[in-house]
């Protein structure tokens, strides 16, 4: 099926009024475009990437030599969607005893830039790879949470690690969507 970018209108499911920018950590989950299994399968409950789920595994793991303010925390490649928590950290000050010291001011990047250029420098990968240049490999928007406190950051670290184990009644699983 050919992507129609103008049949496709784009609601944003972002809090209004809050900053992805700011000092957090989120978690994310974004989607195959189609939930097509590009980046591997569920083997004994075990991921097993493929050759796109490497790229995509590459690609993430990068993200912190892009961005500075990033660092990146649990996370899974799923056959058709991948969950990860980013966090991003301020940058502004470098630890010199009991105060900082100011450092030149660099912009901090927000969530939907670092998640726009993992589906981006993946997506141009995977394409290559498969030479398929400009086929969509993610879904337009992507799932986010803000993590609110270290309960929610286990609870959410935990259901990471255990999504392969849930496969068989995963909503992403194309067995199961309707």
């Amino acid at each position: 099926m050919k992507y129609n970018r103008e049949i496709h209108h784009r609601r944003s499911i972002r809090l209004k009024e809050y900053d992805y920018s700011q000092a957090g950590a989120y978690f994310v989950t974004i989607c195959a475009w189609n939930r097509e299994c590009l980046f591997g399968e569920i083997v004994n409950s075990e991921v097993v990437l493929s050759e796109y789920g490497l790229i995509v595994k590459q690609c993430w793991e990068e993200l912190v030599y892009h961005y500075r303010n990033v660092k990146l925390n649990t996370y899974i490649i799923m056959p058709n969607h991948m969950h990860g928590i980013i966090n991003i950290v301020d940058t502004a000050t470098v630890g010199a005893g009991f105060k900082p010291a100011p450092t030149a001011m660099h912009k901090r990047h927000g969530l939907p830039e670092i998640v726009r250029a993992l589906k981006t420098f993946s997506s141009r990968k995977i394409n290559l790879v498969r030479n398929t240049p400009g086929v969509p490999v993610w879904q337009r928007n992507y799932y986010e949470h803000v993590v609110r406190n270290e309960k929610d950051m286990r609870s959410i670290q935990e259901y990471i690690v255990n999504n392969p184990l849930q496969w068989e009644t995963d909503e992403n699983n194309p067995v199961n969507i309707k």
